[in-house]
């Protein structure tokens, strides 16, 4: 009998320490949204500016909000491929590249704001260059992928 009581203490301390750490957790969570400016903070009109770099001009940073009289700063990251001229925090939907232009050398496509972060300012649709690739690197390629077969 003595070994069944155990076994139900041991099962009722079980119980208690997953409740616990179950607690734990959903605090830390709505720490963490009160702390970004989410629904449990007291302000709820945040203005944030952009991501800044720590070091260089990409990586992880700090980005600075706003809210009458508070001020917060909450970690971010700008990825190294972001395009400077819009802005890490503007997502665009970019159509398929258009046909080289031979005056220039270069080749474009649109893009249309899919989303804003963060309240960023962003253009409704930017036209970004790249140029063109020389047919001769690309018939290059293709002889490499083939004689790996």
């Amino acid at each position: 009998m003595k070994v069944k009581e155990r076994m139900q203490h041991r099962g009722v301390l079980l119980l208690a320490l997953l409740t616990l750490l179950a607690l734990t957790s959903a605090v830390a969570k709505k720490k963490d949204k009160v702390k970004k400016g989410g629904p449990g903070s007291e302000c709820a009109e945040w203005t944030w500016g952009p991501c800044t770099p720590s070091s260089k001009d990409c990586g992880v940073g700090f980005r600075e909000g706003t809210c009458g009289a508070q001020t917060q700063r909450i970690r971010c990251r700008v990825p190294c491929n972001w395009k400077k001229e819009f802005g890490a925090d503007c997502k665009y939907k970019f159509e398929s590249w258009g046909a080289c232009d031979g005056g220039t050398g270069t080749k474009a496509r649109q893009g249309t704001l899919k989303k804003a972060r963060y309240n960023a300012q962003c253009q409704e649709t930017i036209r970004v260059t790249k140029p063109c690739t020389s047919k001769t690197k690309a018939k290059a390629k293709a002889k490499k992928g083939k004689g790996k077969d």
